[in-house]
């Protein structure tokens, strides 16, 4: 007599890899991925990031390389983060033509502009010595109106460099708004927003203060939103929108992920998560240590995303998983041209 109820098995889905990939409920797919990527002024060779291992600082030539192999194996888009010799109380490198970032835009546009999104940051941490994300007061905090004038000002200098999508991280109310009136008026028309909905004030922020060289002392927490909040993300979303955000964005992912399942169940536009560099290191640095399996951790952590219901992932992982999945496309193609030959021989 049978123990379980009825006929009642969950396991027989469960039972071959062929027949466990039939019923997958989400999948991985190279274009779902976005490769973040930054680029320095001033490096005659990329320079590798102690905090997350097989990130690189880029020159520009590294740059190009590295999109290219991103673009080869079917990334969706990339996105660039630039960090200036000079910076300065206001971040007047974020804006002008000859800034890295814009340069870096340019060279990705002009070579790769055809194949793939190219993406920008829209905050100003990489550019200001104080490393806030916009530009401060007299007391000291960082002036929300004041700061829209400087996003609108950049908005419009990367979509001349050849932005497809503009992310505006910077959390300030209204940056929506500001830069898509901004750059209407100059003629973009066509260049896509992605709104930093819920951006949280987050630790997991940390491996990337070395990344962009962030002078920040203190933390971000008057602008980026409270860890403990869920209900607000909801309220962010609906200003972004109304706002005119043609895609929004839930930051960090993996302890964000019941914000993200609500913003996707709720958003009229396609959302997307970021991975951000404390998630990336603390997979390597667990794997490095023999504590969990790396592939598998990494695709799990994806995986995740996906069943909250993400449209796309910015991870750093982004050329590695999307090069990974070719290669097993390629096999599993092979795999059934073989099968189908045998069977034709019978």
């Amino acid at each position: 007599m049978s123990l379980v109820p009825g006929s009642v098995r969950p396991r027989r889905l469960r039972t071959t890899p062929a027949l466990r990939r039939l019923v997958s409920e989400v999948r991985l797919h190279p274009a779902d991925l976005v490769l973040p990527m930054f680029v320095k002024e001033g490096l005659s060779e990329p320079l590798p990031l102690s905090g997350m291992p097989g990130v690189v600082q880029h020159t520009l030539d590294s740059l190009l390389e590295a999109a290219r192999e991103a673009v080869a194996a079917g990334v969706g888009g990339l996105m660039l983060f630039g960090i200036p010799e000079h910076k300065d109380p206001i971040g007047s490198q974020a804006d002008d033509p000859q800034g890295i970032l814009n340069r870096a835009l340019a060279l990705l546009h002009d070579h790769l502009g055809e194949d793939t999104v190219i993406m920008s940051d829209l905050c100003l941490d990489e550019f200001t010595s104080h490393g806030h994300c916009g530009v401060l007061d007299s007391a000291g905090a960082v002036d929300n109106d004041a700061t829209l004038e400087r996003y609108a000002s950049m908005a419009v200098a990367q979509a001349r460099a050849g932005a497809h999508v503009l992310g505006l991280s910077g959390m300030m109310d209204g940056q929506v708004a500001y830069c898509r009136e901004a750059l209407d008026a100059a003629g973009f028309t066509d260049t896509v927003i992605m709104g930093y909905t819920a951006k949280y004030a987050s630790a997991f922020y940390g491996p990337f203060r070395e990344a962009v060289d962030s002078e920040l002392q203190g933390d971000r927490k008057t602008y980026q939103q409270d860890p403990a909040n869920g209900r607000e993300a909801m309220r962010e979303l609906g200003l972004d929108l109304a706002e005119g955000a043609d895609v929004v964005m839930v930051k960090p992912g993996l302890p964000y992920l019941d914000v993200l399942a609500e913003v996707a169940r709720e958003s009229i536009v396609p959302v997307w998560t970021y991975q951000v560099s404390g998630e990336y290191a603390m997979i390597e640095f667990a794997a490095a240590a023999g504590a969990i399996d790396r592939e598998n951790a990494i695709e799990e952590s994806l995986l995740s995303f996906k069943r909250a219901g993400t449209d796309a992932i910015l991870t750093y992982w982004a050329t590695e998983v999307a090069q990974r999945l070719q290669a097993e496309a390629a096999g599993t193609t092979a795999a059934g041209g073989a099968a189908a030959a045998s069977g034709a021989r019978r």
